[in-house]
């Protein structure tokens, strides 16, 4: 059985506070895109992945998709299976291809096996092991917060749009991005300023991960730059970068104003 887990971006991501556990609270509105990854999950003798595409590191008994199956595994009788996965979402790019990937394994081992487990038991197995596994159960537009990993529904607002995604090929890890943030609570909530036109969230809408990351990786700043330039009605980074997005009213190519080493996707929005 295939599946194509899909990556998202954020419209808006305000750092809250640092946690007890660690982790920080956050808001953010998570928009899904169609920049996908292929799996498929098939019988086997024996448990075992591969993957093919952009290559992933790590062991690969330790990948979410291998970590849904064994948490499962914990309370149903699954028989062994062989994963392979077609990685094409860029690794450490705020687009949450991983969590993405563990998320509809879930949903695949839940068809395939009949567990029939709902919509929130399938997010109680998959937000241990990401903060936006959970989101992309539904994979609709929400408003996030918490750890990422708790949702209230809103509306697609931006439906119709057209997007531009620009990876420069540069991984940024979601440690090295919090260790330059000072968590602050905004005068302006990310759910009030997307009640507003999208023509209207430049000076209102903002990522705080962009204002330690942009000095330190000048061209994140230049594409952004680059896209407003272009007539993008609105531009940002996505989650802790280094992924870029423009939206804009009508279809437009960018690819040829950037490297032919970045990776680009573009589409309309749902």
């Amino acid at each position: 059985m295939v599946s194509f887990p899909n990556a998202k971006i954020n419209l808006g991501l305000d750092i809250i506070e640092k946690r007890p556990d660690g982790f920080h609270n956050i808001e953010s509105c998570f928009y899904p895109v169609q920049w996908t990854d292929v799996i498929e999950i098939i019988p086997s003798k024996e448990n075992n992945f591969s993957s093919s595409g952009i290559p992933i590191p790590g062991d690969p008994s330790s990948n979410l998709c291998m970590k849904v199956y064994e948490a499962l595994k914990k309370d149903f009788a699954l028989s062994p299976v062989h994963f392979h996965l077609l990685k094409n979402i860029p690794i450490g790019a705020g687009m949450g291809g991983g969590s993405s990937d563990a998320a509809f394994t879930a949903k695949l081992l839940n068809e395939i096996f009949e567990l029939n487990l709902s919509s929130s038991q399938l997010e109680d197995y998959v937000r241990p092991l990401g903060s936006d596994c959970a989101f992309f159960v539904n994979n609709k537009p929400v408003f996030a917060y918490e750890k990422g990993d708790r949702f209230k529904n809103i509306e697609s607002v931006l439906k119709g749009y057209y997007i531009s995604i620009i990876y420069p090929e540069l991984h940024i890890s979601t440690k090295e991005a919090y260790s330059g943030v000072i968590p602050q609570k905004p005068e302006v909530g990310i759910e009030q300023i997307l009640r507003k036109a999208p023509a209207e969230w430049k000076h209102l809408l903002k990522n705080d991960f962009e204002t330690a990351l942009f000095p330190k990786y000048p061209v994140l700043k230049e594409i952004k730059e680059q896209l407003y330039t272009q007539g993008a009605v609105y531009a940002s980074m996505t989650g802790s970068g280094s992924a870029v997005y423009g939206i804009f009213k009508e279809e437009k190519d960018i690819k040829p104003l950037f490297s032919s080493s970045y990776k680009i996707w573009q589409g309309i929005l749902e």
